[in-house]
């Protein structure tokens, strides 16, 4: 039980610049990491929601924009580096090997570039359009992202190089995706009951819904376009996926409020 709770504190080691601390840590607990991914992602939607929330006065596009903000200082822009990679390779490369070879390259190309534009840019909008129901769904969002990556780690082969540490992480089992899916559900309930409820249009349970089915079909459409380009994840993709998740939870609850 200490090696799957020392995972939530490996978590945010992994995926944010939170100063946790707690080195070192086992193979086993950097396993157990993947598992809390969504916890992790909960932490940042309610520091971000808070910031919002203080950021409210000057309106909603400042708001959108201190959160958006927020979000990339916890995590170092960790997934949009990754959606950037992913772009350049599945947009520029014609084979499997060139693709590889494209997601070491640490310059960003033309379709990364514009992927960071349309994945921040969108974000923007939508976080403004959502208004006051912009904080619980940041929780929702940050929340559910995470959930569908671990899942792609356990359906899916690891195909290019990674460090020790990733590479570990990267290792989940169903035991890691089940907690993940737990915790990632956790979020939407803590955006309902603790940082408000998850009301979009006067609807509660629709926004909810909605997001779920959002993040699974996400989830499953980038899983089928990094089987059918590379035979598998990489590190990169799976950070794009929490961009595509996250992006398009956010949009399925503001449809949600628009035909509540």
């Amino acid at each position: 039980m200490r090696t799957v709770l020392r995972g939530a504190r490996a978590a945010l080691v992994f995926l944010t610049r939170i100063p946790v601390g707690g080195f070192p840590y086992t193979n086993d607990e950097w396993r157990w990491a993947s598992a809390w991914f969504p916890f992790a992602g909960a932490v940042i939607g309610v520091v971000c929601a808070a910031v919002w929330t203080l950021a409210a006065p000057l309106g909603p596009w400042v708001a959108a924009m201190a959160a958006l903000a927020t979000s990339m200082l916890l995590t170092g822009a960790f997934h949009e580096d990754g959606l950037a990679d992913s772009a350049d390779a599945l947009g520029a490369a014609h084979d499997r090997a060139r693709m590889l070879e494209i997601l070491k390259d640490p310059r960003i190309g033309t379709f990364g570039a514009l992927a960071l534009v349309v994945s921040v840019g969108f974000r923007l909008v939508l976080l403004a359009g959502l208004g006051a129901a912009a904080p619980p769904a940041l929780v929702v969002a940050h929340s559910l992202a995470r959930v569908g990556p671990v899942w792609l780690m356990v359906a899916m082969p690891y195909v290019s190089e990674a460090g020790a540490r990733s590479r570990v992480v990267t290792s989940a089992g169903s035991r890691q995706a089940a907690l993940a899916t737990v915790l990632g559900l956790g979020g939407v309930v803590l955006a309902v009951t603790w940082v408000g409820k998850l009301t979009v249009g006067g609807a509660t349970l629709l926004p909810a819904g909605s997001a779920l089915a959002t993040m699974a079909l996400a989830t499953a459409l980038c899983g089928w376009r990094f089987k059918a380009r590379a035979g598998g994840v990489t590190g990169d993709f799976l950070g794009a996926a929490e961009q595509v998740n996250e992006t398009l939870i956010l949009l399925a609850l503001l449809a949600a409020g628009a035909v509540a």
